[in-house]
């Protein structure tokens, strides 16, 4: 509350208890300190507001109307803070939120989905991109990322690792065979992530034992959706996460490989920015998605 509506405050319970005394105790502070609120008003007012004799205080006509108008502003003050405290526990307005592409699709949508039913004050603006994305430049609330975290200061929270999985369709297979060990891959089309170029290499383990095998092949991408387009076209065997291939591994579109070996899974977060306080809306979508993919 600034320093005028504290002297208004002040002044009000000095006119509604009759005694300074009174309105000191009521408010905690000293006596003194209620006389000192009370002359600042009339200096900043050029105009007395309370007539004190040694044995009582009586308002002043201006010191009448005026107490009337400060109760006018302080109920305005109390009911503007408790609107925006309302607003503030209750979800509404624009929660702007970005992820990775297939993630979104696959993963968050759906959660999206159900959280939007629940809480139909929420206007969600869904960014889908590969990059990570500055939340305060930006001006993303939420934001899922997916590999090792910067010191950002962000708030982080872990949601489900994402698991790397092996697959081809089964007309590449059919064509070409089905490996039996990851050693075999060498002698694949292995569809590259990144860059067509040497020194790719896809790490598998089982129970103690570990083997990286150098892959090789006639078509990359940065995309994993591109490479799963490659994939489904029969040109090769592909390594990207089960958000990407399960649906594909489920309908029969592509064969899962290796069962009996494990590639390494990638961390996935949900962030925020550090605010003490966050907005109702920051709140519930964080806890919803934890509760849902956490």
């Amino acid at each position: 509350m600034s320093d005028k509506l504290r002297s208004m405050e002040v002044f009000v319970a000095a006119a509604t208890a009759e005694s300074f005394a009174a309105a000191a105790q009521l408010l905690d502070i000293s006596a003194v300190m209620v006389g000192k609120h009370v002359r600042t008003l009339e200096q900043q007012l050029g105009a007395s507001l309370l007539e004190r004799t040694t044995r009582k205080q009586a308002l002043t006509e201006i010191g009448a109307r005026y107490l009337e108008l400060c109760r006018d502003v302080l109920a305005s003050v109390d009911n503007a803070d408790r609107v925006a405290e309302t607003l503030r526990a209750m979800p509404q307005g624009v929660l702007r939120v970005s992820a990775p592409v297939s993630y979104g699709l696959q993963r968050l949508m759906p959660v999206i989905g159900e959280y939007a039913a629940i809480h139909p004050q929420v206007h969600i603006d869904l960014a889908l991109n590969n990059r990570v994305v500055d939340l305060a430049e930006e001006a993303v609330d939420v934001a899922v990322r997916s590999g090792p975290l910067s010191d950002d200061g962000l708030i982080a929270r872990p949601l489900r690792p994402a698991r790397m999985l092996i697959a081809a369709s089964p007309a590449y297979l059919a064509r070409r065979g089905t490996p039996g060990h990851p050693d075999d891959l060498a002698r694949r089309d292995c569809l590259i992530f990144g860059a067509l170029e040497p020194g790719h290499t896809w790490r598998f383990s089982r129970d103690a034992e570990t083997v990286h095998v150098p892959v090789q092949g006639s078509f990359a991408s940065n995309n994993g959706q591109a490479l799963l387009a490659a994939a489904l076209a029969g040109m090769g065997v592909l390594v990207q996460t089960d958000t990407l291939l399960e649906e594909h591994i489920a309908a029969g579109r592509l064969t899962a490989l290796l069962p009996d070996w494990r590639l390494p899974t990638r961390a996935l977060h949900i962030v925020r920015r550090p605010e003490n306080r966050p907005s109702a809306k920051v709140r519930s979508f964080v806890d919803f998605v934890l509760e849902r993919l956490g």
